[in-house]
Order: structure tokens, then sequence, then C-alpha cells
């Protein structure tokens, strides 16, 4: 582990943009500060080291990074002697613009260069600016601890980059391609956080169905996390259709704590559009996949992505993502503008909907998916739920809120109970996103 000349004493802070994928690489870089000697601070105007971990993967993510750099920038004003560095997948993508634009900026640092913070913060506070960010073939911290404060539900990231180049995607420029951390590795960090008390684990990839570490793949991995403690709940994502195999989908059966929950995103219901994204399946591949899905895993839920106006998208290919969308019956959908990423090669074709016709279909996929949601959690009504309670809710400190098993938000009244426990929920109403009712005895 590289050390630090003036880590001690001088404390770091570390804001986080984008996915789960970069909260977990924030534990990462907390443990590996914390190691080198840094404390981590919750409060800026205490901070002696600015982190901020950006994501690229969406123009709108990347406005929100240049907007809050703006703060750090009269910060560093009134204090000059403040390091200032951005890590992440938008560091990699626009290094060079960074450190020319933003003067400010002392660091820009990729997501396979963690591991050398310390020593170039050390450069930084000598006055020498640095830049790193090599992508590495091998690099998975897999002997680094994530620095994780107890907890109810942590995020294990067990393989990094992506292989898969659909062409709207960034993530193989930024993130490199895929490599696994060690099957035992990962094992071990369970056991963990099971002796910690967590309850839920979430096991984080770009494309988890292609974990590979020797001859156990991802099936393997899952049914070795799941034994580990069967009173803890595990969930994985994100999934790729192509390699969502029979044996997966097993696993999840044999399993009574994984999850009946799939994230499988499908992007397009139009077989030209996935082509032109290389998404490698057709729209009745998905639907056969999705057939078999439910039909092996009774009450499984089911949430996907979708981008409204990808390039040359028609009337037609709108029209068929909407049928796909009804046919399919998710219980939730996370829906996008496309956004053209630099380096990609849907870059290079015309972005040629309009910004206006974007908004329209795109809210139209928004309102045809709250209503599918809306019916499908109308249906539970009535019936009585397990919720793993998570804590206050936002909305009101005299309401707890949990989730099922299936991914659903619960809301419901305090009743001698807290966050971490396994409770039972009759469900009294219902909307699109949320269910509410009562804790029942069982």
């Amino acid at each position: 582990m590289i050390t630090s000349a003036i880590g001690e004493n001088k404390n770091f802070y570390i804001e986080t943009y984008g996915c789960q994928m970069n909260v977990a690489d924030s534990e990462v870089v907390t443990s590996i500060m914390s190691t080198a000697g840094f404390v981590q601070t919750p409060t800026l105007d205490q901070a002696d080291v600015i982190f901020v971990n950006t994501c690229a993967v969406r123009e709108n993510a990347e406005a929100r990074v240049y907007g809050r750099l703006g703060d750090f920038k009269h910060l560093k004003k009134a204090n000059p002697g403040v390091i200032v560095g951005v890590l992440g997948c938008m560091a990699e993508r626009l290094r060079k613009d960074l450190m020319e634009s933003e003067s400010f900026v002392d660091l820009v640092v990729g997501p396979d260069e963690y591991r050398n913070l310390p020593k170039l913060v050390d450069n930084a506070v000598a006055g020498e600016r640095g830049i790193a960010v090599r992508l590495s073939r091998v690099e998975n911290y897999d002997d680094i601890i994530p620095f994780r404060a107890d907890g109810i539900s942590a995020w294990i990231s067990v393989m990094r980059g992506c292989d898969k180049f659909c062409t709207f995607c960034v993530v193989p420029f930024t993130r490199g391609r895929e490599r696994s951390r060690s099957l035992a590795s990962i094992v071990r960090e369970v056991e963990d956080l099971s002796k910690r008390g967590f309850k839920e684990v979430t096991l984080l990839g770009q494309n988890v169905n292609s974990y590979l570490d020797q001859s156990w793949d991802f099936a393997d991995l899952l049914a070795a996390v799941a034994k580990v403690d069967k009173s803890m709940r595990i969930r994985f994502t994100t999934s790729h259709p192509q390699d969502m195999s029979d044996k997966l989908i097993d696993t999840i059966v044999q399993n009574s704590n994984v999850c009946n929950y799939i994230h499988l995103p499908v992007q397009s219901g139009s077989d030209r559009v996935l082509e032109l994204m290389n998404r490698t399946y057709s729209a009745e591949h998905y639907l056969k996949l999705v057939g078999k899905i439910k039909q092996t895993i009774p009450g499984v839920s089911l949430s996907t992505d979708i981008i409204a106006g990808f390039p040359t998208e028609t009337a037609e290919d709108h029209r068929t993502t909407i049928e796909l969308l009804k046919e399919v019956g998710y219980d939730g959908a996370f829906t996008f503008k496309y956004s053209p990423r630099e380096n990609t090669k849907a870059w290079n074709m015309a972005d040629d909907v309009p910004e206006e016709l974007k908004v329209e279909r795109l809210n139209e996929i928004i309102d045809v998916q709250r209503e599918i949601s809306f019916r499908k959690n109308r249906t539970m009504v009535g019936g009585t739920v397990e919720v793993l309670v998570e804590g206050e809710s936002r909305k009101s400190t005299s309401e707890y809120c949990g989730r099922t098993e299936t991914n659903k938000m619960v809301v419901f009244p305090k009743n001698g109970f807290g966050a971490g426990d396994y409770i039972h929920v009759r469900i009294e109403r219902a909307n699109s996103a949320t269910l509410f009712g009562a804790h029942v005895s069982c």
C-alpha cells in the first residue's frame, strides 16, 4: 500500500456522483486514504483534501459535477492550500479539459489509479499538479477492504470494466475491460459484513453475469455468497440479457435468500435500434428470456433501462418499445434521453432526433410505465409482505420504510422495531412507486 508523507492529521472529504459502482469506489478510496494516515471528515470546511468522484455515463451527470466544481473553486480561493481532486469516469474521459479549463483542480485520477492517491496528494501539496488515468487490465482492488460505516445494506464490487461495447456507452473507455475479483475474496468480504450485522448485500458489476474467476462463473459466485448467511438478502446488478444463463436463473430459485428481483436492461424494443446499439439480442430473444424467468421464478420482479431518442429512432421504433414495455409488465424502469458520449460509436452517428421529440417520447415511456407499476402494486393491497426495515421515512418521522425482496418500497408506522429488523406488513394502499401498510404479527 502506498503511504503518505503528510497524511497524518490531514482531513479528506469525498463527494460521490453517479451509480452504485461509484459509491463502492469511494469506499475503496476511503480505505486507501485512511490506511495512509488521512482522516475522513463529513464536512467540507474541515477538509485539507477534497475529492469529487464523478460519473460520465450521461451528459446531465457531468453538468452536475461541473456545477459543483464551481463551489470548490470559490473554496480554493478562500483557502489556497486545499487540494482538489477529480476522480472516476469523468476524470479519465475529460482529463485534458479538466486540467486546462479548471485551473484550481490539482489532481485528475481515473478509476484504476486510486492506489496512487496518497502519493499524488503529497506531490500536490508540494505544488505538482497530477494526472493519473491509466486504465489497467488487472486492477480490481481485490486486496483492499472497502471502508464502510456500520449499516444495513452494502454494495460489493465483484468485477470492473465491460467488454460489451454498446455503441452508446462510454464505460469501456472510462473503466476499461472486464476483470473479476477472486471468488474467495468476495466470500470473505460477505462473511465480514455478516459478522458486523449487515442484512443485505448487492453484488455489483457493469455486467455481473460475465463474472469469471478461473472456472467459476457468476452463478457459482452467487451460490457461494448465498451460503454465507441465509438470513442475509443477496441482490445483484446489472445484468446483460445475452449472459442471463439457465444456470443463473436456477441458482436464484435454489437459494431462498437470493432476492426474486432482476434488473434486465432492454434499452429499446426495436430490433433495428438494438442492432445499432450493438446489444447482441433481438426483442424476440429478450421476450423469450423474460418468459423463462417468469416461469422459473414465481413472483419475480423485473426492472429495466430504456433510452429514448437514440440516433435515427423513428416513430415506429418508439412504438415497438412501448409495446415491449406493456408486454413484459415491468415493476419499474429507469428511463433516459439519449445523450452522445465521445469515443463511443454512436458519437459518430447523427444525433438526429430533436430534443423536444426525445422529451415527448421519454414522457410517454414514463407515463406508460407509471401506469403499469401502479396496476401491479395495486394487486398487492390486502396481502402481507416481508420487509427489511431500512430506517425512517423521508417524509415522516413517525414512519419507517423498507423494501421487500422484490425491491418494492414499503412505508409503515413505527411500532417497536428498528432498522435491520425483518417484519411483516399488511399492504393497505399503493401508488406507482410505494406500498403503504401496517405491521402485523405472523
